[in-house]
């Protein structure tokens, strides 16, 4: 599945220069992966809270292409796949206007958050994971 979360850039997002500091980046894709969660219908509240499974990023990856300035609307691209019971990743494509900004990728793995072991991803996400929601 691919979903799309547009937002302007802010200037408190921008460095010196003008452009777009590069974790903020990561963290707009932070917020495109929550409004895809919340679309596919994913109760965000349980999700991300304190529950019998944790499911946290355990790598992070981001290359540039070309900056962004506020103002721009920057346009995220997310697509998940399921890579195993207990782990999934997402790829992000930013864009603004035609142009390719940057690519993305986060991993992510289900764990219990007690004794840290990894389980099985809640199945509420696996209708995301397919597509199918």
């Amino acid at each position: 599945m691919r979903f799309t979360y547009s937002r302007p850039i802010r200037f408190g997002e921008t460095d010196g220069a003008g452009v777009v500091y590069f974790s903020n980046l990561l963290s707009l894709c932070h917020e495109a992966y929550e409004a895809a969660l919340a679309d596919a219908g994913v109760n965000l509240g349980q999700f991300f809270g304190a529950g019998a499974i944790a499911v946290p990023i355990v790598h992070a990856d981001i290359d540039f292409r070309s900056p962004l300035r506020c103002g721009d609307l920057a346009c995220v691209q997310v697509a998940p796949t399921g890579l195993a019971e207990h782990k999934f990743a997402i790829a992000y494509q930013i864009h603004h206007q035609d142009v390719l900004i940057a690519t993305a990728q986060t991993l992510h793995c289900a764990i219990d958050p007690v004794t840290r072991q990894t389980v099985a991803l809640p199945a509420d996400l696996q209708p995301w994971l397919r597509g199918s929601n």
